[in-house]
């Protein structure tokens, strides 16, 4: 079965944790995730400045580190990452702004790639509010 995985909260959000494991128990099962997308303040999981206290765990690196492993399709949305200041390289070049807080494994792009998900998956579900 092939999944498309959208989540909308925060890496602070316990969405972000149950959205991470489900999406490790999809592939451990045997079955695909054609896209992850995140949207809302999910879009801050993308941001490599984020500094967990030692004694929490760091779920946008834990994402991080699963996409990568797993050579995942990750989306984040541009314009929820824009106004939450969330940029790639090429954005912050775009709008002159000094840095880039976004880099690999993570895309910047539109809601229709989410659109384009919902076409091809078999099962879509999201996370968080």
């Amino acid at each position: 079965m092939n999944f498309a995985i959208a989540l909308l909260a925060g890496p602070q959000d316990p969405a972000a944790r149950s959205a991470l494991e489900f999406a490790r128990a999809v592939l451990s099962s045997g079955h695909q995730i054609s896209r992850l997308f995140f949207y809302r303040d999910a879009v801050q999981v993308a941001s490599h400045l984020g500094v967990q206290p030692q004694d929490e765990q760091d779920v946008a690196a834990e994402w991080r580190q699963f996409i990568t492993d797993h050579q995942l399709d990750a989306v984040v949305c541009i314009a929820a990452a824009l106004r939450r200041g969330i940029l790639d390289e090429a954005e912050s070049a775009r709008w002159g702004r000094p840095a880039a807080n976004a880099a690999a494994p993570w895309v910047l792009s539109g809601l229709g790639q989410w659109v384009d998900a919902l076409q091809t998956a078999d099962r879509a579900v999201t996370f968080g509010t």
